[in-house]
């Protein structure tokens, strides 16, 4: 069933979007700082909407989760941020708010940050405005009515977004967060190798590094422990 929810994720997202619509990246062009070139246009173009690929806080990274289904290493995971103090961002979608409450609850009370991830995890472009606001509510006011917590950040499914999505997720109280690090870890049945991650992974660290990472990958669950102590080595804070 994961396997076919993946194909079917994957070919949504190469279906045509409309007009106006973009799939974000990041790009592999990065400057002097080996931030991408890709973010930092990004910032300057949607800052006003308060959408940003990159933390203005250059002396850290910023791990964050795309929670879409639970693969059985969110705990994992969460064991290893607290072992090494870490506060991350879990965009969460409405299924996993629904089916997960131990974990979701675990989150907040281990002081992490719940993020916004879409009600149905639906591209919001391919909506209409009306939908698209019902996407980010439906999920927002659940959240609050079920954990008793105001989530403040929104993070675009499947990177598709428009100047409308934006401007939507504005004028609903929320700041758009993309990413400028991420590997392909995702595909649970085509897991990169531990060593190749973390060797891609600290290549491309960067200050002010928003890092999408995916907890239904046994690699990110792996590695993560020495990801973060590699960061601190090279002087970030995590």
């Amino acid at each position: 069933m994961k396997r076919i929810t993946g194909i079917l994720l994957a070919l949504a997202m190469l279906s045509p979007l409309p007009a106006g619509a973009v799939g974000y990246g990041q790009g592999t062009q990065v400057d002097a700082d080996n931030v991408p070139i890709g973010a930092l246009e990004f910032d300057a173009q949607y800052g006003a909407y308060d959408a940003y690929a990159t933390s203005p806080d250059r002396s850290r990274i910023l791990l964050t989760f795309d929670q879409g289904y639970e693969n059985g290493y969110t705990a994992q995971i969460l064991d290893t941020l607290a072992e090494k103090h870490v506060t991350a961002i879990f965009f969460l979608t409405g299924d996993y708010a629904k089916r997960e409450p131990a974990l979701v609850r675990r989150m907040i009370d281990e002081g992490h940050v719940l993020g916004n991830h879409g009600m149905t995890h639906a591209s919001l472009p391919t909506l209409s405005q009306e939908a698209a606001r019902e996407e980010l509510q439906s999920l927002h006011d659940y959240v609050i009515q079920t954990y008793g917590y105001t989530m403040q950040y929104f993070r675009c499914p499947c990177g598709e977004y428009d100047e409308e999505t934006l401007k939507t997720a504005q004028s609903l109280g929320y700041r758009t967060v993309f990413w400028s690090g991420a590997h392909v870890d995702w595909l649970t049945d085509d897991q990169p190798a531990p060593q190749e991650a973390l060797d891609k992974l600290t290549a491309s660290a960067h200050g002010g590094e928003i890092l999408l990472l995916h907890s239904v990958s046994s690699t990110n669950a792996q590695i993560l422990g020495e990801l973060i102590d590699r960061f601190r080595e090279m002087g970030y804070q995590v």
